[in-house]
């Protein structure tokens, strides 16, 4: 029987979170080397980025400069807390190599187009929901060339939680018994995708954002799964047809 599928896209499709970590971990050397001698840990600056950029999605959703913001906010806490005097320079410096996350190659995880080929040419249909800007994730979208799967079935949301996956469902008047969502994020793709009635896959990534770690209190209509490989995915979603008796 058709289903309707949505996809998420970072981590999910394309890796996203190890290029972040690149990052960080070019931004935790500036701050030890500006900072040495003040008796600040590589683990107080990582964990002082992640309370404040996680902050920051929870205000302006997935808007790219709340990630470099993160960078400056966290020098400046540091550079408050130690009385070391605060550099133009340096905070350009940071901003800089915080938006430089966003100019990486898109790397398609393994298996992506086969997993997406036998599900169009099973006949069911094909949808992409991803959080972010929408110029950014259009930029990942064109280089993978997805629109040969997802036609103009595409969604970009700033805020990606249980009320725009509503409208998207409501909007779409999409059939939620025959409907669902896969992703690797508890928070943003499962949570949202159970609350909402459709059924739901979780895609284990490597190495999570504890953004995206949440416990889940929703108890599903459908199917859940959690798998660890793409291509695992068609078959998961047979074998669920079949015990329901489609």
């Amino acid at each position: 029987m058709k289903q309707t599928i949505l996809f998420d896209l970072d981590d999910t499709l394309i890796y996203c979170n190890k290029y972040f970590y690149f990052v960080i971990d070019q931004f935790t050397d500036l701050m030890t080397d500006w900072f040495r001698g003040y008796n600040i840990t590589v683990a107080e600056i990582r964990d002082k980025q992640t309370e404040i950029d996680i902050a920051g999605v929870h205000v302006v959703g997935f808007k790219s400069d709340h990630f470099p913001q993160s960078f400056v906010d966290t020098y400046r806490h540091f550079s408050n807390l130690v009385g070391r005097r605060t550099s133009p320079i340096e905070e350009e410096q940071l901003w800089k190599l915080g938006r430089s996350v966003y100019e990486h190659e898109v790397e398609p995880y393994p298996h992506m187009e086969e997993t997406l080929e036998e599900l169009a040419s099973r006949g069911h249909e094909l949808h992409l929901y991803t959080g972010g800007e929408l110029l950014i994730q259009q930029r990942k979208i064109q280089q993978m060339q997805l629109e040969r799967y997802f036609g103009p079935r595409i969604y970009v949301r700033s805020k990606k939680n249980i009320e725009a996956m509503e409208s998207i469902l409501r909007e779409g008047k999409f059939n939620r018994p025959d409907t669902w969502m896969i992703g690797n994020s508890i928070r943003t793709d499962v949570i949202p995708a159970l609350t909402n009635g459709i059924n739901a896959i979780h895609m284990k990534a490597d190495s999570e954002w504890a953004y995206n770690i949440v416990g889940i209190d929703v108890e599903p209509k459908g199917a859940f799964f959690t798998l660890n490989q793409l291509r695992d995915i068609p078959t998961s979603i047979y074998s669920y047809l079949q015990k329901r008796g489609n």
